[in-house]
């Protein structure tokens, strides 16, 4: 016989996840859902579309922003279909993986700064493709620390 003072073994859920798709967007952690996806996707795009002078270097920052993309896009369903209710752990799961993303992003950014540096002289279509793809690895950096650090927070 369970006591009455227990909290339903059912309910796993972390209370203060928002229901429905506006009360979602609209609230902090979550809200930056969107923007890393949009300027993850901006730098997955400006990198595949400038010309590759150092492989290594490109693929790194093509891998990170890619899979980030991907995985966050992941989390965003995970959030809007409610499979986060079946865990515990989710924010910090989610904090977790909002701040290891950080950090290889933080690397990708980098090397896409030094690409940057490189192509410089050479052509300026190039370098201007990478400056863009610089600036938004920075800002989707940027917006990774913000929602690991306010998921982990709220």
């Amino acid at each position: 016989m369970a006591s009455r003072d227990a909290p339903p073994a059912t309910s796993y859920a972390p209370p203060d996840v928002p229901s429905g798709v506006v009360a979602l967007f609209l609230t902090i952690p979550f809200a930056f859902f969107l923007p890393e996806l949009v300027f993850g996707f901006c730098v997955w795009t400006l990198v595949a579309a400038t010309h590759v002078a150092q492989p290594l270097l490109h693929g790194w920052v093509l891998y990170v922003s890619l899979t980030s993309f991907l995985i966050s896009l992941m989390f965003l369903m995970s959030y809007l279909f409610g499979f986060y209710k079946r865990f515990d752990s989710w924010r910090v799961l989610d904090s977790l993986y909002h701040g290891i993303t950080s950090i290889l992003y933080m690397s990708a950014a980098v090397l896409q700064a030094h690409a940057t540096i490189v192509s410089e002289g050479k052509d300026h279509s190039q370098y201007y493709i990478n400056v863009a793809a610089s600036f938004f690895a920075f800002l989707t950096t940027l917006l990774y620390i913000l929602h690991a650090f306010s998921i982990y927070y709220h």
